[in-house]
């Protein structure tokens, strides 16, 4: 059975190029366009569609304000277009507050290193987010439940973020066969640590933010966060995580010294890695074109190798939802040399891939919900 896709942008072009791309693919199937947000909101009420591709810039209404009516009215998997500014990003980074679950630069030529690739990674990226359509209709209306709970003067959890439901996380685990109980949280190896390490992609944007946020401002030790994300976007998005945290974070630099408790963000379209002593470690940022064996720029597997180099096993490396299997040889390392590897669970991931990769060769020790890393990180790494 195909999965059925609305397609929503004010451009006739691009509605027909995506059109034509999405279409190739037996499992997805292009039922409705529509050239506004006011008309995006009545298709997915009419047609009921399996995930939007949804413009950010649009007349009448556009796409931020689209998918807020959306979320509250009929929840589905949306995916944003943008452009590569800086209010693109800004705008971008509003629609995933607002429930889209991932975004896509309109130049189609920056997914991927040619035009075959380019439309298969496009089309997997629509189906992996169309398989998400029933966790996206039950966390909303978790969301619902929370925000009238709220209202009627129940004392609940923050749930500021669309994906900070909780009602999802307790059943078993497709791949592990286990499940992890919302507030499990295991007491501490006793383990030495000296650095937090965070790879992610597809859905990490909001991960991030429900881990980061939970962090302490007194958290001990510097963090490196590798996002796969343009690079006009890691500076609007190290500035929001900043403005929303009690630690510092910063879209890192080149020839800086780390210092505890900042967390750094890898520039987006450049590589991240580390090199000195474990008390003085520096960040070196270089220019770094796609290759065959490493497409994506920033890498997680570079920077984790580097991040070993380093630190060598004293590592807490984890692994957030993503598409894909970037992390996999750097964690492989890592574990050598004595560190722990977590992966985010399968329910709680927008899309396992990443964590699945570490988790099906054995390499991750534990398999988290979201709900469940900030403060399973601060009691294996004894943060009060």
């Amino acid at each position: 059975m195909a999965y059925n896709v609305l397609v929503v942008d004010d451009s006739s072009f691009f509605r027909r190029r995506l059109k034509e791309i999405l279409n190739q693919d037996p499992k997805l199937n292009v039922i409705g366009e529509a050239r506004n947000g006011l008309e995006a909101v009545e298709q997915v009420k009419s047609l009921k569609p399996d995930v939007v591709t949804m413009d950010v810039e649009m007349p009448l209404m556009d796409g931020i304000t689209a998918v807020k009516k959306i979320m509250q009215s009929t929840p589905v998997p949306i995916l944003m277009f943008s452009s590569l500014t800086h209010d693109g990003a800004q705008a971008t980074l509003d629609a995933l507050d607002s429930g889209a679950l991932d975004f896509l630069s309109k130049r189609f030529e920056d997914i991927a290193l040619n035009k075959q690739e380019m439309n298969l990674a496009l089309r997997e990226r629509v189906a992996a987010l169309a398989r998400k359509r029933t966790y996206v209709r039950r966390a909303a209306a978790e969301s619902k439940r929370l925000t009238g709970s709220a209202a009627s003067g129940k004392k609940i959890p923050s749930a500021g973020l669309f994906m900070r439901s909780t009602s999802l996380l307790n059943e078993p685990n497709a791949s592990t066969g286990f499940s992890q109980q919302v507030g499990e949280c295991r007491k501490t190896s006793g383990k030495k640590y000296s650095l937090l390490a965070i790879g992610t992609s597809t859905g990490g944007p909001v991960a991030l933010q429900k881990v980061l946020t939970a962090l302490p401002a007194n958290f001990p030790y510097p963090i490196v966060i590798v996002q796969h994300m343009p690079g006009t976007f890691t500076k609007a998005f190290a500035q929001r995580l900043n403005d929303l945290c009690k630690i510092k974070v910063k879209e890192a630099e080149n020839g800086e010294r780390m210092i505890p408790g900042c967390a750094y963000l890898a520039p987006g379209g450049k590589q991240m890695t580390l090199s000195g002593r474990v008390q003085s470690a520096n960040i070196n940022i270089s220019a770094s074109e796609k290759t065959q064996s490493f497409t994506y720029t920033p890498s997680v597997d570079i920077t984790f190798d580097s991040v070993c180099n380093v630190f060598s096993g004293d590592v807490l490396a984890i692994i957030l939802t993503g598409m894909g299997a970037d992390g996999k040889i750097g964690c492989q390392k890592l574990l050598k040399h004595g560190a722990k590897i977590w992966a985010q669970d399968e329910d709680s991931s927008v899309v396992y891939g990443m964590p699945q990769a570490v988790t099906a060769a054995k390499i991750a020790e534990r398999s988290l919900s979201i709900n469940d890393v900030a403060k399973s990180i601060l009691t294996e790494m004894q943060v009060k």
